[in-house]
C-alpha cells in the first residue's frame, strides 16, 4: 500500500446536471427510500414521471451518495442512467479509478464519521460536497482498487444473499401460521367461525377466560445496553428488548408482554424470567386457562395482529377490554405444542441467518476500516488462493478469526455463502 495520502475530491468529480419535472417522465427514478444502509446497490426504483420536483441526472457507474442524515450510510453504484432526488450527490470516477472502489470507500467506518461530523442543520442534518470532497486516505493504484473491490463485493453479495434467505424463511413462517391455525395438524375437517374457518374438535374461548392483562410500570431510569448476569434484567416495552435495569418487575416465569401504545402497538413477545415491563406495554397478570399453552397463545396473537384493532385517541392504543373482545383457536394441548415446535424451527434457521448476516456485515466494515487504515496490506489479498483453498478450510474454518488473518476472512465468507 501506498503511504501517499489522497483526497476524495482526487478520485471523483460531482456532477450536477438538474432535470427538470416532466422533462424525462420515462426515466428510471432514485430516492433515499431506494437506498438502504450500508448496501452497495439499490434496493428499488420509481419512475421520473411520479416526481413533481427537481432531481439531478446520473448514468451507469455513478455513485448516489446520500448527504441528508449521513449517518444512515446510505451510498449506491448505479447500474443505469436515470434520474434521483437532489438529496442524493452524484459522484463520477476519474479514469484511474474504479468506481466500485469509489462506493466502498464511502461506506467505510472513517468516511462515515469524517462526513458525520460536517454535517449542519438540527432537524435535517446535512453534509456537504465542500466537505467530504476533502476526506484523506491511502492512494492505490488501479490494480490494487480492483482486488479490494473484488473482496468488499463477494462480502456484500453474501449479505444480499442472506437477506434474501432471511425473507424466504419468514414468508415460509407465514405461511405455516395461516395453513396451521385454520386447519392443524390432523388433516380435520373445518368449521366456519367468526375468525375464519378452524379444525372441527377446536374450540374458541374468549381472551377473557384465558388471562388478564395489566399495565407496566414507568419506564426505570437506571438502564444500561450491556447485560450483568449478576445484577441486571431485561427492560421490555412494546418494542421488546429496550436495556437492562438492576431491578426486576416480574417473578422467574415465563409471561405474555403486548404492547399497547404508539408505534409498537399490538406486538406481542413472550418473556422469560426476571423481567421490568414498562408502561408502554401490558403483560399477562393471570393465566386463568391450563388448556391454553402460552406460547401458543402469543403466537396466534402475533399472527391475528391486534394491531390492526387499535383504537386512535391521539395516539394508537390496545387496551385489555379491546384484547377481550376477541377470542383464541385452542386445539389439545398436545398439537398446541406440536404446533410451537414447528415455529421453533422455522425461527430457529432466521436466527441463524440473521446471525450470519450479522457477522458478514461486520466483516464488511472491518475490512473497509482494516484496509483504509493500512492494517492490511492489499498484498494480503489473494482471491485465487481462496477460491483453490476453500473447500479445505471449510472443514477446519471457525468464526473465531483472527483480525490480520485476511485469508481467513475471506475463506471462512466462501463458507457462509456456501451453506446459505
Amino acid at each position: 500500500m501506498n503511504d501517499a495520502a489522497i483526497r476524495l475530491v482526487d478520485l471523483c468529480d460531482l456532477i450536477a446536471e438538474p432535470v427538470r419535472p416532466g422533462t424525462r417522465p420515462d426515466a428510471t427514478y432514485l430516492g433515499l427510500e431506494h437506498l438502504a444502509p450500508g448496501r452497495l446497490v439499490c434496493i428499488g426504483s420509481g419512475l421520473a414521471s411520479g416526481v413533481r420536483s427537481t432531481t439531478s441526472a446520473f448514468r451507469a457507474g455513478d455513485v448516489l451518495y446520500g448527504k441528508l442524515r449521513p449517518y444512515l450510510d446510505k451510498a449506491v453504484l448505479a447500474d443505469r442512467s436515470g434520474v434521483c432526488t437532489t438529496e442524493l450527490l452524484v459522484l463520477r470516477s476519474k479514469t484511474h479509478v474504479d468506481p466500485r472502489f469509489l462506493v466502498a470507500i464511502i461506506h467505510s467506518p472513517g468516511f462515515l464519521e469524517y462526513a458525520v461530523s460536517g454535517t449542519t442543520g438540527v432537524q435535517h442534518p446535512r453534509t456537504s460536497w465542500a466537505h467530504i470532497r476533502e476526506f484523506e486516505f491511502p492512494a492505490l493504484k488501479l490494480e490494487e482498487q480492483r482486488r479490494i473491490s473484488n473482496i468488499f463485493w463477494l462480502v456484500h453479495e453474501a449479505i444480499v444473499q442472506s437477506e434474501k434467505l432471511i425473507n424466504n424463511v419468514q414468508e415460509l413462517k407465514r405461511a405455516a401460521m395461516q395453513a396451521l391455525f385454520s386447519r392443524g395438524l390432523r388433516g380435520e375437517t373445518q368449521k366456519e367461525t367468526e375468525i375464519g374457518p378452524i379444525p372441527q374438535s377446536w374450540t374458541l374461548v374468549p381472551c377473557e377466560q384465558i388471562f388478564k392483562l395489566t399495565s407496566g410500570k414507568k419506564r426505570p431510569k437506571n438502564l444500561s445496553n450491556v447485560r450483568n448476569e449478576q445484577k441486571l434484567f431485561p427492560v421490555l416495552g412494546g418494542n421488546g428488548v429496550m436495556g437492562f435495569s438492576d431491578k426486576w418487575y416480574l417473578d422467574d416465569i415465563q409471561s405474555l408482554i403486548i404492547g399497547r401504545v404508539g408505534e409498537y402497538c399490538g406486538a406481542v413477545h413472550i418473556a422469560s424470567g426476571k423481567v421490568w415491563v414498562t408502561d408502554n406495554a401490558l403483560y399477562v397478570k393471570e393465566w386463568f386457562n391450563s388448556n391454553a399453552d402460552i406460547a401458543f397463545v402469543g403466537a396466534f396473537l402475533k399472527y391475528y395482529n391486534l394491531n390492526r384493532f387499535k383504537r386512535i385517541a391521539g395516539q394508537p392504543l390496545i387496551t385489555q377490554g379491546l384484547i377481550n373482545e376477541h377470542k383464541i383457536p385452542i386445539p389439545h394441548i398436545e398439537e398446541q405444542r406440536n404446533i410451537i415446535s414447528i415455529f421453533n424451527a422455522i425461527d430457529h434457521k432466521i436466527d441463524l441467518h440473521h446471525r450470519k448476516r450479522t457477522l458478514l456485515e461486520n466483516l464488511f466494515k472491518a475490512l473497509l476500516h482494516k484496509i483504509m487504515t493500512g492494517k492490511i496490506n492489499v498484498g494480503q489479498l489473494d482471491l485465487p488462493a481462496v477460491e483453490k483453498n476453500r473447500k479445505e478450510h471449510y472443514r477446519r474454518t471457525t468464526p473465531n478469526l483472527r483480525d490480520t488473518d485476511t485469508t481467513q476472512y475471506m475463506l471462512y465468507l466462501k463458507n457462509i455463502t456456501e451453506e446459505t
